[in-house]
């Protein structure tokens, strides 16, 4: 089953270097969106089918955190698989990432890194 995946940055440079890692992941990938902050990335989920959120923390608008809270609250979104992609270093809410269901891998990061975190989140490789 091809992932359907969203990548909410306010990076675009960021936002490519991690739809570079997914494609080079050799996870079977279906449609890849991209959203500049949590505001954006909550329309993209409105619009779109989505398997698998990749979000960033630090963001204009809306931040990560937000739109994590809010993926979490909606019924139709609460169970997508969120992977955080942050330079965060703070342990509380690093902590607070994993009480909501996301998974966490901190920038700069491996392809490696990313894939085997994806494969674990979803279970397909």
């Amino acid at each position: 089953m091809a992932l359907n995946v969203l990548v909410v940055d306010d990076s675009a440079v960021m936002r490519k270097m991690i739809i570079r890692t997914l494609k080079m992941s050799g996870l079977d990938l279906g449609e890849i969106f991209e959203a500049g902050d949590g505001r954006e990335g909550l329309a993209r989920l409105d619009e779109h089918w989505i398997d698998l959120l990749l979000v960033d923390i630090n963001m204009p608008v809306m931040d990560g955190m937000e739109m994590l809270h809010k993926v979490r609250a909606n019924p139709e979104t609460r169970d997508v698989p969120v992977l955080i992609v942050s330079t965060e270093s703070n342990e509380q809410r690093i902590s607070t990432f994993y009480k909501l269901g996301a998974s966490f891998v901190h920038k700069p990061f491996s392809a490696e890194e990313v894939k085997e975190e994806i494969i674990r989140m979803t279970g397909i490789e």
